[in-house]
């Protein structure tokens, strides 16, 4: 197994499936593992696949991504995006690429949601496609990689 990829979901997101289905859809959390699993094969990365509905948890995975030198990080804080200095300041202390990532578009959603902490300090940000912007993030990680920018 090569290097890992952390994949970091915040809160409801355990509930993907049967939360809102006409807005995040009817795919569960298990199957969006199943294809950052997928993902990262294909790039020859192994997965650190979790998720949380505490802040500080998500805080303490993305320092220890940091601290273990991983490919990076693909994180949804799902509502923490948009309130969280907690989790900006640890996406910005890493030494790693963090991929901001949401299932919907927030931009055609509340006006709240427009609004990232998160993306001030994010390698970059994908919105809209469903769970195919996890897999879309790991492709990303795989090229940032390729090209030797892993900030």
């Amino acid at each position: 197994m090569g290097p890992t990829v952390y994949v970091i979901n915040g809160p409801n997101l355990n509930l993907l499936g049967s939360r809102e289905p006409d807005t995040y859809g009817r795919a569960t959390l298990a199957d969006v593992e199943a294809l950052c699993r997928e993902a990262c094969e294909r790039h020859g990365f192994g997965l650190d696949f979790r998720q949380s509905n505490h802040e500080g948890d998500l805080v303490s995975w993305i320092q220890e991504a940091g601290a273990s030198g991983a490919v990076g990080v693909v994180l949804n804080a799902a509502a923490y995006t948009h309130t969280s200095i907690a989790l900006l300041d640890a996406v910005a202390a890493v030494a790693v690429p963090v991929i901001e990532v949401h299932i919907t578009n927030v931009h055609a959603r509340e006006p709240f949601r427009r609004t990232s902490y998160l993306s001030k300090a994010a390698k970059g940000v994908i919105c809209g496609f469903g769970p195919l912007g996890y897999a879309l993030a790991i492709a990303g990680l795989a090229g940032l990689q390729t090209q030797g920018d892993r900030s």
